[in-house]
C-alpha cells in the first residue's frame, strides 16, 4: 500500500514538475512590446533595458527626445533623429533586445520655437522635422512618424491651430510613405477621437494607422472612432482593455529621467504586469500575442520574433 502511495505522491510531483517546465517554455517564447518609451544616455539607460530583458520584455519602440538648441543652431531635426539612431543601436549591441524608432518633431517644440525665432520659421522648421522624419522612415531608420500633435495642455488659439496644420501635414507625409504616426495630444474623449479620425479622412490615411500615445483604454469603436489605442500599461487599464477587445497596443512612456525614477511607468512594467494577469488567469498566452506581436507587426509591418 505504501509502495502505491509513494508511485502516486511520484507521478503527481513529476506531473507538477512537467508543467512547471511548460510554462516556462511557454513564457520565454512570448512576446513583449512596449509601444512607446524614451531613453537618456544621462538616466538610467542600458540597466533600465537589462531589467526589461530580465522581466522577459523583448522589443520596444523607441522615442528619441529632440533638443531645441541643436534645433535651431541646425534649423534641422536632423541631428536629433541620428543622436536617437546611435543611442538605439547601442543599446541593442548591449542588451539584445530589439529596438525600433519612432522620428518627428515633439508638439511642444513648437512653443519654445515660436519664442526662440518667430511664428512662421517655427511652423516651417516642424514641418522639416516632419520632413526629415519621413525620409528616415523611407530608409528603413524608422518605423513611425511621432510622437506629432499638439501640447497636451491648455494653449492660445493661434498655438493650437499651428500644431493642426503641422499634425495634419505629418499625417499626409506619413500616408505618401505608408507609415503611421503616434500622436502626443491632450487626455483622449470622444469629441477628440472623432475630429483625430475626421482628420485622418479628409488625409486619406486609415484611422487604424494612427496611434493615440498614452491612452485609456478606449478600446471599441465608439469609444475611438478607429483610431488605435497605445494603452499606458496600469494594471487596471490592461485589464479593463482585455474585457473590451484586443485592438490595442501597450506603452509604458518610460521617461528615464533620474529625477523621476520610473516615471511614467517602469521600463519592466509591461512584461511584468501581463505576466501577473497570465498566472491569475485573467489573460491567456494566445491573447498576449495578439497585443503585442500581431498587433504591431500588422501596423508597423515589422516582423518581432
Amino acid at each position: 500500500m505504501n509502495i502505491i502511495k509513494e508511485c502516486f505522491k511520484f507521478v503527481f510531483e513529476f506531473h507538477q514538475i512537467f508543467i512547471h517546465h511548460i510554462n516556462l517554455m511557454i513564457m520565454k517564447s512570448l512576446i513583449f512590446f512596449d509601444n512607446h518609451m524614451h531613453l537618456s544616455k544621462k538616466g538610467r539607460y542600458i540597466e533600465a533595458i537589462r531589467d526589461f530583458k530580465r522581466y522577459g520584455g523583448t522589443h520596444l519602440n523607441f522615442c528619441p527626445y529632440t533638443n531645441i538648441k541643436k534645433i535651431i543652431k541646425n534649423r534641422s531635426y536632423m541631428e536629433c533623429y541620428e543622436d536617437g539612431i546611435k543611442i538605439a543601436m547601442e543599446a541593442e549591441k548591449k542588451t539584445g533586445v530589439r529596438i525600433f524608432l519612432t522620428l518627428g518633431p515633439y508638439p511642444v517644440d513648437y512653443l519654445k520655437l515660436r519664442e526662440m525665432i518667430g511664428r512662421s520659421e517655427a511652423v516651417n522648421l516642424m514641418k522639416k522635422g516632419m520632413e526629415e522624419a519621413q525620409k528616415l522612415c523611407q530608409e528603413g531608420k524608422a518605423i513611425a512618424i511621432g510622437e506629432i500633435g499638439r501640447p497636451h495642455f491648455p494653449v492660445d488659439e493661434e498655438a493650437l491651430n499651428d500644431s493642426n496644420i503641422i499634425m495634419r501635414y505629418g499625417m499626409e507625409l506619413a500616408k505618401e510613405v505608408n507609415v503611421p504616426v503616434i500622436l502626443h495630444m491632450e487626455g483622449a474623449n470622444q469629441k477628440n477621437m472623432r475630429e483625430i479620425s475626421e482628420t485622418a479622412k479628409k488625409v486619406g490615411i486609415d484611422a487604424g494607422r494612427v496611434i493615440k500615445h498614452y491612452s485609456p483604454p478606449i478600446i471599441k469603436k465608439e469609444e475611438n472612432f478607429g483610431i488605435f489605442p497605445s494603452v499606458i500599461a496600469k494594471e487596471k487599464n490592461i485589464e479593463e482593455a482585455i474585457k473590451k477587445g484586443l485592438r490595442f497596443m501597450l506603452e509604458t512612456d518610460y521617461l528615464d529621467d533620474l529625477s523621476r525614477p520610473g516615471a511614467v511607468l517602469a521600463l519592466h512594467t509591461i512584461p511584468k504586469k501581463l505576466k501577473k494577469l497570465l498566472s491569475e488567469e485573467k489573460v491567456r498566452e494566445d491573447e498576449i500575442m495578439i497585443i503585442n506581436k500581431d498587433n504591431p507587426e500588422k501596423i508597423y509591418g515589422i516582423s518581432l520574433e
